[in-house]
């Protein structure tokens, strides 16, 4: 396959095949494929809200470090390819389709056999694990998919540390009803004996987390982000201290990604008492050379347009917490889309007190909220400010800047899966004026 017919592939499988959890098919899978996993060693993460991010803290430094880096997230935002990264540098389209052909081809052998067909998930998690294998990584830093014991992601064995990221109701078709059920699901990536980090937990979720830990007698350690003292903090980055490290200064904005770096910084000290030679030099510019596209990122200045993932209440509400940071006394408009299978109402209710006018858009994929439920829905909270339904994004970009005045504050939020349109739109209609 070439890349548009290996990306095509992949959204067939998408739409072919809904989420599978489990790891037989996928231990199948690798098997066939010489188990490429075998030869790597990974820093594992699972959580709800922050997975990115703070793996792309721990990956900078890494790689700052000396370390040849790898590292698989997801879903990407602007590239199809980032999702698959070594040092900081996307997958090639040639290497994509190259990988994928093999695991297509792999993964056909299987049903042919009457076995399950790999899942588009786990399809793209064995391409990437034969990347960082024929790139000899050093480390691998890996992102769950949605769960963590029975994720595709899950088959790996050699993990040298894991990281449970704050947990949140979301996905509870899957995962479970309560915050103990889903931290438990979570927690199923911890390794016997092996360290983890745990950031930013609910009590309940905390309890479980460290019972697993006492039953596989894994070291814990617990990010405390209160203990963090903010020394400067602005629209383009925070500088702030927390335990030895002092003056720490990161690129990535919003108030949350204070707690996301306690997280990586505490995850870099438990790999220097692993042996990883990391030094301050590496943790100062790694952290601060940290990117994460789709968080908070700022992606034009006057007006300023900001664009955030905010997919589920929790991040709902810490994207609320950076708008009072940020924008106090900033006319603000908004343009919104919502996957259907979020609990979009909530969102709604903690996000919109803070706009002044509101653009709808429809995401693309299958799970997308209509534009105009959205504004029915933002309508119900009792918003008194006008709410647009867009026909497109790109409509949605050109209608928010012909309203915004160059001091006013623009921010997209909702689902990643449509920001990179969004992003594209924007540069278009800016260099066509």
């Amino acid at each position: 396959m070439n890349y548009t017919e290996a990306v095509d592939y992949v959204d067939r499988l998408t739409k072919k095949k809904s989420i599978v959890l489990g790891l037989s098919s996928m231990r199948e899978l690798l098997s066939r494929l010489g188990k490429p996993q075998d030869s790597l060693s990974f820093i594992h993460i699972a959580g709800t809200n922050g997975k990115g991010s703070t793996l792309a803290f721990v990956a900078s430094v890494c790689r700052k470090a000396g370390y040849v880096t790898g590292r698989y997230q997801s879903p990407s935002v602007f590239s199809y390819c980032e999702k698959i990264q070594v040092d900081g540098v996307p997958i090639s389209e040639e290497d994509m389709a190259r990988l994928l052909t093999a695991v297509r081809e792999a993964g056909d052998a299987m049903e042919a056999e009457g076995l399950p067909h790999p899942t588009a998930f786990e399809t793209e998690t064995a391409a990437a694990l034969l990347y960082f294998r024929e790139r000899g990584c050093d480390l691998v830093a890996l992102e769950t998919g949605m769960g963590g014991a029975t994720d595709a992601t899950n088959v790996v064995e050699n993990t040298i540390c894991s990281i449970i990221a704050p947990v949140s109701m979301d996905h509870m078709q899957y995962l479970g009803n309560s915050l103990e059920e889903i931290a438990r699901v979570k927690g199923g990536i911890i390794k016997p004996g092996r360290p983890v980090v745990l950031s930013g937990q609910t009590p309940q979720a905390e309890e479980v987390i460290r019972e697993i830990c006492e039953e596989k007698a894994s070291p814990l350690t617990v990010s405390r982000p209160e203990l963090c003292q903010v020394t400067e903090e602005g629209i383009f980055g925070t500088a702030f201290d927390y335990g030895p490290f002092r003056d720490i200064r990161i690129s990535l904005l919003g108030r949350y990604q204070v707690a996301n770096a306690c997280a990586a910084l505490e995850t870099v000290s438990v790999l220097r008492k692993l042996g990883y030679a990391i030094e301050d030099r590496a943790v100062y510019e790694g952290m601060l050379a940290a990117r994460q596209p789709g968080r908070f990122e700022v992606v034009g200045r006057r007006p300023l347009f900001v664009i955030d993932g905010a997919h589920n209440p929790d991040a709902a509400a810490r994207l609320s917490e950076s708008i009072k940071l940020y924008f106090t006394n900033r006319r603000i408009l908004y343009i919104m889309g919502i996957l259907a299978d979020k609990d979009y109402r909530k969102i709604a209710e903690i996000t919109v007190p803070y706009a002044d006018q509101i653009f709808t858009v429809t995401p693309p994929g299958t799970r997308a909220l209509p534009a105009e439920a959205l504004k029915a829905c933002i309508l119900e909270t009792g918003f008194s400010g006008e709410v647009r339904e867009s026909g497109s994004v790109g409509g949605a970009v050109r209608d928010a800047l012909s309203q915004a005045g160059e001091e006013d504050v623009i921010l997209a939020f909702g689902s990643l899966s449509y920001l990179g349109e969004l992003k594209e739109a924007l540069k278009e209609i800016t260099c066509n004026g």
